[in-house]
């Protein structure tokens, strides 16, 4: 059988994001590879491809890290269309996304790595499209079922098409200094004290200059830098998340894992919306569309895992009854649904008005507005941005006509507006997206302290909104897609600190009371879920009822 364009023989292959075991290069050979990286592999002959043009999956994970460099852009929105425009299906595609966001979450780890074999040249002084093909290269070496040969070679090939053949000498060079080691011996020597010479490992020459930022430098005898090196997490999103993690009851030695769980690629759930599709018939739309493997949910009843093809082929999906949704995403707006009211003024407890106060993109709105025709409520699905209240219309066009309006407006204005109107209110907060680093993989490169500055007068100022529009008795959703403690107990501790009128009811407890089966490790009343321990993003909930 022919060797595809990896260098293997064909065979039986794996999807993007499935983890790997094989055999590291060099003189770890005989070990088997972290699992945690995951691995995508073809095992389709390739078509004839003339001599020196690259790889189209290579070439496509190139200009994903380009255009997430250049203009800022999101890899799961680039890649797609890009995907689309070359053509690419089947295991080309897998191994397009694979490469492309491995490389991405892995990045500061393949930094730290890649400073040990440029012959002690900085990193900042490369060019940076070359630094993008050295990064290319080292996760196809280390965290993919790739030969050393073909990694290197087709790295090359792809420098040369996309750079030019000066800096082809140095791709060669540093590559094929990162594969003498293994990934095991690699996390050892990271694990090291920093700054200790390791010429071992160079590269025999380098060129092409330039300025181009990276990681930076960790401290030597420091267990947070050393994880920061070798889980590829910036430190201070290290030392946040083990901060997050021991104030909801779990510990330091949490840590480690919590890291790779980020670093590992998540499986797609769907969202059967309630009224509109149940998960059987989704289930079936996936089994005719040739996926196999598909079960449901692990806590959410409403949610579907697919067996690996694209969601947005089955017909559930494309009319909006359906949706790809995490599970962590599908149960906040479930406990919010289910969570207790308590009596207006009037002694009565009204359940028809409901808000969604920061909507975009519309995945809660869709939900909580199918909830809400099922029991005779309407939603108020509000959002700031023009463009993204088109995207919560498409959300919840399956839903009856009359159940949902889209308003677009400053969700600061509704709690003056129109004050104790509503029963229910989710605010999904902007936050830096800290819980969802799995799926957005260049998201930890971007964000930084300075961020939970910006944000923080806004989240307070959102949920005070909320408490504000909400009547007495009735239900306010605070949620991040973020564990970090500035942006979840500090913002709901700080808004009570104010208020007399407001109660926090236990978040585990109305959570356990929709999910399949508990959730572990809660500790309550709020509810933090986790990517580790959950298999979710990392969801934090609060659920407080106004008085």
């Amino acid at each position: 059988m022919s060797p595809d364009r990896t260098g293997r023989d064909g065979g039986a292959g794996r999807s993007a994001g499935d983890a790997g075991r094989g055999r590291p290069p060099g003189r770890q050979a005989g070990r088997r590879r972290d699992a945690r990286d995951g691995a995508a592999r073809r095992s389709d002959a390739p078509g004839p491809r003339r001599p020196g043009r690259p790889d189209p999956a290579r070439a496509v994970a190139y200009e994903v890290l380009r255009e997430v460099r250049e203009s800022d852009a999101y890899a799961n929105l680039v890649l797609p269309v890009l995907l689309r425009e070359r053509g690419l299906t089947g295991r080309d595609a897998a191994f397009a996304t694979e490469l492309a966001y491995g490389t991405l979450r892995l990045r500061g780890r393949y930094d730290a790595v890649l400073e040990h074999c440029t012959n002690g040249r900085p990193l900042a002084a490369l060019d940076a499209p070359v630094l993008d093909l050295l990064r290319l290269g080292a996760h196809q070496i280390l965290g993919m079922r790739v030969p050393v040969h073909a990694a290197v070679s087709e790295t090359v090939t792809l420098t040369r098409a996309t750079v030019g053949p000066a800096p082809a000498g140095l791709v060669n060079a540093v590559l094929r200094a990162v594969s003498r080691r293994g990934l095991e011996e690699w996390l050892g020597v990271l694990a090291a004290p920093v700054g200790q010479p390791d010429r071992s490992d160079r590269a025999d020459r380098t060129d092409g200059a330039g300025e181009h930022g990276t990681t930076e430098p960790a401290r030597p005898g420091d267990d947070l830098a050393v994880l920061s090196r070798t889980e590829s997490h910036p430190e201070w999103i290290t030392r946040a998340l083990r901060q997050a993690l021991v104030a909801h009851g779990r510990t330091a030695a949490d840590l480690p894992g919590l890291l790779a769980a980020d670093n590992t690629a998540p499986r797609v759930a769907l969202v059967a919306r309630p009224g509109l599709v149940t998960t059987d018939a989704l289930a079936g739309e996936a089994a005719r569309a040739g996926e196999s493997g598909v079960r449901p949910g692990r806590w959410s009843p409403v949610a579907l895992v697919p067996g690996g093809g694209d969601p947005a082929l089955l017909p559930s999906v494309r009319r909006a009854a359906a949706g790809v949704q995490d599970e962590g995403s599908q149960l906040v707006a479930l406990a919010l649904a289910a969570a207790p009211l308590g009596p207006d003024r009037e002694g009565a407890a009204p359940d028809r008005r409901w808000l969604d106060l920061c909507a975009g993109p519309g995945g809660k709105a869709a939900l909580l507005g199918a909830l809400a025709h099922q029991r005779g409520a309407r939603l108020l699905a509000n959002e700031v941005a023009p463009h993204r209240a088109g995207l919560v219309r498409g959300s919840v066009a399956a839903v009856p006509p009359g159940t949902v309006e889209v308003r677009v407006g400053d969700g600061r204005e509704l709690g003056e507006l129109s004050p104790a109107s509503y029963d229910r209110v989710m605010v999904d907060a902007p936050c830096t997206g800290l819980g969802a680093l799995r799926r957005r993989p260049e998201s930890r490169w971007r964000r930084t302290p300075g961020d939970l500055t910006a944000l923080s007068p806004l989240q307070r100022d959102l949920l005070t909104s909320a408490l504000d529009s909400v009547r007495p008795g009735g239900v306010v959703a605070y949620v991040t897609c973020s564990p970090h403690l500035a942006e979840t107990r500090a913002v709901v501790e700080d808004v009570l600190r104010r208020r007399d009128d407001v109660e926090v009811l236990d978040a585990v407890a109305v959570l356990h009371d929709v999910t399949r089966e508990p959730l572990p490790g809660l500790t309550g009343p709020y509810a933090q879920l986790w990517p580790d321990l959950h298999g979710t993003d990392a969801m934090f909930l609060a659920l407080l009822r106004r008085r």
